[in-house]
């Protein structure tokens, strides 16, 4: 033991070992070939317990009930098988082991191993996820792609026939295996969307080997499934048997039969829903009948039915009523309406333009007197009082003043009035006006006036 490092216990390392190995990506998927030995099988599990060995080396494997019965031969002692399954530890006893899910005969090996890429790829692209076409319910047309002399095309052929017989079969005759089988196949689908004579296709053969059906795991065939626009239905060997075909195709068959069965629908079953809807509808009609019935036998019992005179007499006098009610009415209407015409027509003969005009023109010469009027009154107003002012006016005129003696004294030649005797000089020129005329005078002295 080296110094420091930790010490483990069994279930620990074996615990370790386990998750390692189930976390290994590369450990969870992988394909084993090998011969078996030891080998045995749990009487009531089913579980199957042997050893996968070469010529170097060996291992421990198992392959659960769920997964054995899926297998299509019974393995024994000596087969050298190719294994696909994960590896783990097996914690009881410490032991590794191969968990096997699936197993084939080694001499088809290589063949799986093909189809586990393609299916792996194509399903990658998405030709196994892309929206599935619906089956048409009462297909006129069935393309049916086989072997022409095969069990599959008899089963097809006389389950349709038993089942819808108004179905027309269109039968495209192919190779099932061989090197030719693929692309027959492939151009008869092609075909078929070409000439769109089917409203289905069902494609397949009866069951064989691997090898045998190994045509319809062809890629080709794939994609010319995908490329289909009528729908297709793959019916591929037995039930346990499964193609590429079957993942691409619209709808999967487990046989032939059942492809027919899934192509048409079932003639009797038709019938018989057609009686039942048939008697059903029968019912509904005979029970709307017996309604309408007893609502009509309700309804000529009412008594407008049993005397309908009676109720047309009621009709009638009532009529007489109503028209006497209307000529009322009407005689009413006439009065109110010539009543009102005529207050309309002495509105409008007080309105008359004549009238109206007669009117304003009196109203006219009575403004014209009172302006003419009141005019005279103004200007007597006026010409009294320009009178008085010219009185005032004359009064306070410079002249009346100069006739008393007064005069005003200017500055020669200019039109300055002189107010005081310091405005002039001795020998200024001076104008005296005076009340009849002027003086040209000349300053020889002046004298201030000392009292005032």
């Amino acid at each position: 033991m080296t110094v420091g490092r930790d010490i483990w216990s069994v279930s620990d390392l074996v615990s370790y070992l386990y998750h390692t190995l189930n976390e290994d990506e590369n450990l969870k998927n992988v394909w084993v070939e090998g011969e078996i030995s030891n080998f045995s099988q749990h009487s009531k599990s089913r579980h199957m317990y042997f050893t996968l060995k070469d010529e170097h080396a060996k291992i421990k494997a198992a392959m659960f009930a769920g997964n054995n019965r899926r297998l299509r031969f019974t393995p024994k002692d000596g087969d050298r098988v190719l294994a696909r399954g994960y590896l783990s530890v097996y914690d009881k006893e410490g032991q590794v082991q191969f968990y096997v899910q699936d197993m084939r005969l080694s001499g088809v090996g290589d063949l799986y191993v093909a189809f586990g890429r393609l299916k792996d790829q194509l399903a990658a692209e998405g030709l196994f996820s892309q929206p599935k076409k619906l089956l048409p319910p009462f297909p006129k047309t069935v393309g049916v792609i086989t072997s022409p002399t095969g069990a599959a095309v008899r089963d097809i052929i006389t389950t349709m026939r038993r089942r819808f017989p108004l179905t027309r079969i269109l039968l495209y005759p192919v190779s099932v295996q061989g090197e030719k089988a693929p692309q027959e196949i492939a151009d008869a689908i092609d075909q078929m969307n070409l000439l769109k004579e089917a409203d289905v296709l069902i494609v397949g053969r009866g069951g064989g080997s691997l090898e045998e059906l190994w045509a319809f795991n062809e890629e080709i065939v794939a994609r010319s499934i995908y490329r289909s626009v009528i729908p297709v239905i793959s019916a591929v060997g037995h039930e346990t048997d499964t193609t590429i075909s079957d993942f691409v195709a619209d709808q999967r068959a487990a046989t032939p039969t059942a492809a027919a069965e899934m192509a048409v629908p079932d003639i009797n079953d038709l019938r018989d829903r057609i009686c039942t809807l048939e008697k059903r509808l029968l019912r509904a009609q005979s029970s709307l009948l017996q309604t309408w019935r007893e609502r009509l036998a309700r309804s000529t019992e009412r008594p407008v039915f049993q005397n309908p005179g009676a109720r047309l007499h009621q009709y009638a006098q009532r009529l007489d009523h109503l028209e006497s009610d209307l000529e009322r009415s009407m005689e009413n209407w006439l009065v109110k309406q010539t009543r009102k015409l005529e207050k309309l027509e002495f509105q409008l003969r007080l309105h008359h333009p004549a009238e109206r005009l007669n009117q304003y023109q009196e109203h006219l010469k009575r403004l014209k007197r009172d302006s003419v009027n009141q005019i005279k009154t103004l200007l007597k107003e006026r010409r009294t009082q320009h009178a008085q002012l010219l009185i005032q006016l004359d009064a306070l005129s410079p002249l009346k003043v100069m006739q008393r003696g007064y005069s005003l004294v200017y500055r020669y030649g200019r039109n300055q009035l002189v107010k005081s005797s310091k405005q002039v000089q001795p020998g200024d020129l001076i104008q005296v006006r005076m009340s009849d005329g002027t003086l040209k005078c000349q300053v020889w002295g002046t004298e201030e006036n000392r009292h005032g």
